[in-house]
């Protein structure tokens, strides 16, 4: 039976942007720690301050946004890693002896690859990604779109944030370098990151397989995630000529860290703002813990919401022990390339879980000025990226010269070279980069609703 093994998997081999041999200072930082750190101070990382994760554009600062979500699965990440990563290397010593991987790697990376997980979220979050995937069906686009490949339409059709994060990590700009690199991340961190190692095509309708349920990069990264995954010893899925593999096992904890902080904490920020009833909630996050009702606690708390952190914290600590330990169990599985399911599925409170995720999405996702919000993200991320296009691909008008000129010059002065779909990737990367109150106001902007102030 074909398997994958960890002394190939954990690679400290760096995604480099020229031939230039980076010092390591492994004395005191380790290349995974480095690859978190890079991560931290990208201008993309930043911007996910003002991103949606529950509400848009909250007025409360307590509500989470993309920013600390990703700060908080990092977390979550790291624990997860270093519980798994003692354990792997109880099991194959010769992996601290011979390649001087130690506990700490597997929760760097982890960590890594959960602070940039959704790196490449557009504005007005998921919604978003429909937005963009909207405009590009639609007969306005059309005609932009003629000398494109099916795949990269379909990459358009079903824009994917997963696909635009490992974008940012990889590419570097001026487009005319055309040469890899990004924040030169390690090897590792950008297989764990990818949790969805394929191409747009093939589409597999129905499957079981969490990894096959979307794409993980856009034609234009392809080969450079084939040349990670060969490196790496990744198992190769589908047709010889298809960019498709199954995940670095480290990829299961990010998607693992990622649910367990949305289930828990996105249904605490219901909570806090009453979205959710009070003792409704504070019921299932009772049950996940499953305490002895005999249980006597010394704790005393002035009001419910204290008591919610307080079972927030304890809910995670729980999740992550069980989580670790059922990935733990089949991590055999996961090596051979047999096992594609959520670890999350697979916890003993999975039912309460569920019962968490159907409230959150009714009570929470699904509440009205949500929708509001989103429906008009609809229209302004569908106006920016009209704008954007007749700007690239119909330059003789006046009017679309001048939008032109408001977008940053490196998103669309490319090379005579440069192909339609080059051209409308970075078209993409710009709309898909600006936070949700920066869509607002440039779509107000350009549509007259809103005139710039003058100083």
């Amino acid at each position: 039976m074909q398997t994958t093994t960890w002394d190939k998997l954990i690679s400290k081999k760096r995604f480099e942007t020229t031939d230039k041999k980076y010092n390591t200072d492994e004395s005191v930082r380790g290349e995974f720690q480095r690859d978190y750190d890079r991560i931290v101070f990208s201008s993309a990382f930043r911007r996910l301050q003002n991103k949606t994760q529950v509400m848009p554009m909250p007025e409360s600062d307590f509500v989470h946004t993309r920013l600390t979500h990703s700060l908080e699965a990092s977390v979550v990440g790291r624990s997860l890693g270093r519980i798994v990563g003692k354990s792997i290397l109880e099991r194959y010593p010769q992996l601290a002896l011979e390649k001087n991987i130690q506990e700490a790697d597997f929760g760097d990376v982890v960590a890594a690859a959960c602070l940039a997980h959704d790196i490449g979220n557009p504005p007005f979050g998921h919604s978003g990604e429909d937005a963009i995937s909207a405009y590009f069906q639609s007969e306005e686009a059309q005609p932009f779109l003629i000398n494109l490949t099916q795949a990269q339409r379909t990459d358009l059709y079903s824009f994917e944030g997963n696909a635009a994060g490992f974008r940012i990590l990889t590419y570097t700009y001026p487009a005319h370098c055309n040469l890899p690199g990004g924040l030169s991340l390690t090897y590792t961190t950008l297989a764990t990151f990818t949790k969805y190692p394929k191409e747009s095509l093939p589409i597999i309708p129905k499957t079981k397989n969490t990894s096959e349920k979307k794409y993980g990069f856009f034609q234009t990264e392809r080969l450079w995630f084939r040349n990670i995954a060969n490196e790496l010893g990744l198992l190769k899925k589908g047709a010889s000529d298809e960019v498709f593999y199954h995940r670095h096992p480290l990829a299961f904890l990010v998607e693992a860290a990622d649910d367990i902080c949305y289930r828990i904490i996105d249904f605490e920020d219901g909570l806090r703002l009453g979205l959710v009833p009070q003792e409704k909630g504070l019921d299932l996050l009772r049950q996940i813990l499953n305490d002895n009702p005999n249980r006597i606690s010394s704790l005393t708390f002035y009001d419910w919401k204290e008591e919610i952190g307080y079972l927030r914290a304890r809910i995670i600590g729980k999740l992550i022990d069980e989580t670790a330990q059922i990935f733990l169990q089949h991590e055999e599985a996961i090596l051979a390339g047999t096992f594609d399911t959520p670890l999350i599925n697979l916890l003993g409170c999975k039912p309460t879980l569920d019962e968490i995720k159907d409230l959150s999405i009714r009570l929470i996702y699904q509440n009205r000025p949500v929708l509001e919000i989103e429906a008009a993200g609809f229209e302004v991320l569908g106006g920016l990226l009209d704008a954007c296009m007749k700007a690239v691909f119909k330059p003789e008008s006046k009017h679309h010269r001048k939008l032109a000129a408001l977008v940053p010059p490196h998103y669309i002065t490319l090379p005579e070279t440069a192909t339609d779909y080059e051209r409308i990737i970075h078209i993409t990367d710009f709309v898909a980069s600006l936070t949700d109150q920066a869509a607002l106001s440039l779509y107000r902007k350009i549509k007259g609703i809103e005139l710039p102030k003058m100083y």
